[in-house]
C-alpha cells in the first residue's frame, strides 16, 4: 500500500530527502548531490551502508558537496521513503530557514573523561545561544562498538541540562565489525558526535518498544564491566543460564532468540532493555548496554510489534497536526525480528505511513539514557510561519 501521506507522494517542507543505490561511492554521493540541489541546507545528515567504501565516499566529498557541512554515520539498515532498506545511501539535507546547527567530535572516546564531555558540552551550550522564541535539542551519533555510549549519553545531558538528546550508535551491518561517525569530511572510528540545534519548528521526542516484563529474574553474578561481558547469572555460566530461563537449548541461542527474549533492567519506574549482542567463548555473553555485577535483570517477552510501532508513531502537535517527518533511530535488533516474523513490508507501509526516515542503530540514545531495542525519534511538525535568517 502506497499512502497518500507518506514523503514519495506529499514530500516534506522541512527537509529534503535523498537515495541513491548505486555500488559505487562516488556515484552514490553524485547521485545524492543531484537530487539534492538547491536545497539551502544548514547541514546534511547522511546515513551509510556498510557496502560503501568510506575512503571513496570521503575523496568524492569535496567536489559532490562543495562547501557542504555534513554530518552522519555507518548503520546497520536504514529507513527511507519506501522503508526498511539495507544498501542505501541516505541523506536528510535541513534547511537553513528551519535549522540552525553547531557540532562537536568526540575522539577518542575509549577511555572517556566524563567530566571533559560534560565541560566541553557546557561550553558549546554557552556558545551556542538561543534566539528567543525558538527551540533546541541535540543529537548523538556514536561509534557503536566503543562501548562508551552510557557514559557520554549521561555527560551530554548533564552538560547540556534542559536540552534533550536522541540519537543512535553507528553499525556495521550484521559485521560488528568497525563503525565510523562522520565530521569535518572524514569517517572517524572510536568517536562520538555531538549536534547542538536550533529550530523554530515545534517537535516531539519519541521512545518505545515492545516488550513487558515477565516474572523470570537474574542476577548479575559476574561480569567484567568494561567489555559489557556478563560470564556468570545466578551463579552459573551466563549463556547456559539464559537459555535455560528462555526454554531453548544452549546450541540454539541466535541472534533472533537474544532479539525475541530480551532482558530487561528497571530505572526509574520504566525498564530499559539491555540487549544481548552475541555469545562470548563456550559461556559468556556479550551485551550491548552497560551491565554489572550485582545488576538485577528480569526476562522480557513481546507485544504485538507491528501493532505496537503503528500507536506508537501515531503523534500530533498541540494543533492537531501530523508530522511533516519523523526522524528515527531503530535497533537493528528490532529489524532483525520484524525479518524474522516476515513483517518487514509491513513495518515498511507504516514507516512511509507515519512519514519516518533515518537508520538501524547498534544502540539508541533517548534523554541521557543508553538503551537497545528501542525505536527513539524525533518528530517534526510542519512550520507556524516563522523563517529562520
Amino acid at each position: 500500500m502506497i499512502w497518500e501521506n507518506s514523503l514519495d507522494r506529499k514530500p516534506a517542507e522541512t527537509v529534503r530527502i535523498a537515495a541513491s543505490y548505486s555500488t559505487d561511492a562516488a556515484e552514490a554521493l553524485t547521485d545524492i548531490a543531484r537530487q539534492l540541489d538547491g536545497a539551502r541546507a544548514s547541514f546534511i545528515l547522511l546515513f551509510v551502508p556498510s557496502t560503501l567504501d568510506l575512503d571513496g565516499l570521503a575523496a568524492a566529498m569535496p567536489q559532490a558537496l562543495p562547501g557542504a557541512v555534513v554530518y552522519g554515520c555507518t548503520t546497520a539498515g536504514q529507513i527511507t521513503s519506501r522503508g526498511y532498506e539495507s544498501e542505501t545511501l541516505l541523506a536528510l539535507a535541513f534547511p537553513r530557514e528551519h535549522f540552525r546547527v553547531a557540532s562537536k567530535l568526540f575522539s577518542p572516546v575509549a577511555p572517556v573523561s566524563i567530566a571533559e564531555v560534560v565541560s566541553q558540552t557546557e561550553t558549546m551550550v554557552e556558545r551556542f545561544r538561543i534566539t528567543p522564541g525558538r527551540k533546541r535539542l541535540a543529537l548523538m551519533f556514536s561509534d557503536g562498538l566503543s562501548k562508551q555510549e552510557d557514559l557520554i549519553a549521561a555527560a551530554l545531558e548533564a552538560g547540556l541540562r534542559d536540552i534533550p538528546v536522541f540519537g543512535g550508535s553507528a553499525g556495521d551491518g550484521l559485521a560488528f565489525e568497525r563503525t565510523f561517525v562522520l565530521h569535518g569530511g572524514k569517517f572517524h572510528t572510536n568517536a562520538a558526535l555531538l549536534l547542538l540545534i536550533e529550530t523554530n519548528l515545534t517537535y516531539k521526542g519519541l521512545g518505545f518498544d515492545h516488550f513487558q516484563p515477565t516474572d523470570k529474574r537474574m542476577v548479575v553474578t559476574r561480569a567484567v564491566p568494561e567489555e559489557r561481558l556478563v560470564l556468570e547469572i545466578n551463579g552459573s555460566p551466563a549463556a547456559s543460564e539464559y537459555a535455560r530461563l528462555v526454554g531453548v537449548p544452549l546450541d540454539s541461542l541466535s541472534p533472533i532468540v537474544f532479539a525475541e527474549n530480551p532482558v530487561l533492567v528497571h530505572n526509574r519506574n520504566i525498564y530499559h532493555v539491555r540487549a544481548i549482542q552475541q555469545i562470548h567463548g563456550e559461556s559468556g555473553l556479550t551485551f550491548l548496554s552497560a551491565i554489572d555485577d550485582g545488576l538485577l535483570l528480569t526476562l522480557g517477552s513481546g507485544k504485538e510489534i507491528i501493532r505496537t510501532l503503528d500507536h506508537s508513531l501515531t503523534v500530533q502537535d498541540d494543533r492537531g497536526d501530523e508530522p511533516d517527518f519523523i526522524l528515527g533511530f531503530d535497533c537493528y535488533l528490532r529489524k532483525l525480528e520484524i525479518e524474522h516474523k516476515g513483517l518487514c513490508d509491513e513495518a515498511s507501509r507504516h514507516f512511509r505511513k507515519h512519514r519516518v526516515v533515518g537508520f538501524n542503530t547498534y544502540g539508541e540514545q533517548h534523554l541521557g539514557v543508553h538503551v537497545n531495542q528501542t525505536f527513539v525519534g524525533v518528530a517534526f511538525f510542519p512550520p507556524r510561519g516563522e523563517m529562520l535568517p
